[in-house]
């Protein structure tokens, strides 16, 4: 097996050309330097260097090694470093952007359990309506909804299903729809124009329908200002099935369902950070909130 030793010799003289100069970075006697070159070669019983004029030159088994070489030692230096962080406290601050509509459903209770393990961190939690541009690289992020253009790598955790929601009071004193087409007519509350921009309803036998809901008097910006405005009987709306279902497990009568056989498009939730290299207190991060997604997620299709 090749010493690690004599690869960071070969290569520093390779960059170099000179015993003398590689031995004065490396830290090594001269003919330390020397042995370990004699022994690398003797190991893969080629020469790799000769002498020309003042400098060392690679020979052409030499020019290809040293490709190899680089590579080894890239691939020994991850490999400590995976190790030192094996020996690092899972400490020092870090950043979590929370879209709204995730943050007390999912978000702020399942934190409290990572800090808890975790004596040594601080968190920063801060919830958005919308992701901002160039949000800092050292942040996790977890988004509802279409994410668009970002430097960060985009990772999904769910698909949302949603339906079709109304206040018991509401629908008593406007006629219930029994189909699609039936919603022209009815009051909107819609979330940050979307309503306005055409709806799409899908059903399992009977394909889809195209919804055109007529200009909703109320618009809101944030989920739980719609799911509050329809649980106030001000009209129908489109939610997240798992957080209505939440709600009306918790405020019974609030919701109901409308046209349960029909479905609108699911809403992505993704995990968004930084390429490349990550500290350890951010891969903990990011283990975690994959572990701890709801459990009704986990049953979820992908669309």
């Amino acid at each position: 097996m090749t010493d690690l030793d004599e690869l960071h010799a070969f290569h520093s003289v390779m960059t170099t050309g000179s015993l003398t100069v590689s031995a004065r970075r490396l830290g090594v006697a001269k003919s330390t330097l020397s042995r370990r070159l004699q022994q690398l070669e003797g190991r893969l019983n080629q020469p790799l260097m000769r002498r020309q004029s003042n400098r060392l030159e690679p020979t052409e088994a030499g020019r290809v090694f040293h490709d190899y070489c680089r590579r080894l030692i890239a691939l020994a230096d991850k490999g400590q470093q995976a190790l030192d962080e094996l020996r690092e406290e899972i400490s020092g601050e870090l950043t979590l952007v929370v879209h709204e509509a995730l943050a007390r459903s999912w978000v702020a209770p399942a934190i409290e359990d990572f800090m808890s393990r975790h004596p040594g961190l601080h968190l920063t939690l801060a919830t958005r309506e919308r992701l901002p541009e160039g949000e800092a690289d050292g942040s996790v992020v977890i988004w509802y909804g279409r994410v668009g253009e970002t430097s960060l790598r985009q990772e999904p955790l769910a698909h949302l299903p949603r339906g079709l929601y109304a206040h018991p009071d509401y629908l008593a004193r406007h006629e219930s729809p029994r189909h699609p087409r039936d919603l022209d007519g009815h009051a909107w509350i819609d979330l940050l124009g979307e309503a306005g921009r055409g709806l799409v309803l899908r059903h399992p036998r009977q394909g889809e329908h195209d919804v055109k809901p007529p200009g909703s008097r109320l618009r809101v910006d944030r989920l739980v200002l719609q799911s509050d405005a329809i649980a106030r009987g001000r009209g129908l709306g489109i939610l997240p099935i798992w957080m209505a279902e939440r709600r009306r497990a918790a405020h019974p009568g609030d919701l109901e369902r409308c046209l349960p056989d029909w479905q609108a498009p699911a809403a992505p939730v993704s995990l968004l950070y930084a390429h490349g290299h990550r500290p350890r207190r951010v891969t903990a991060l990011l283990e975690f909130l994959r572990e701890s997604r709801p459990a009704a997620w986990q049953t979820l299709p992908d669309r």
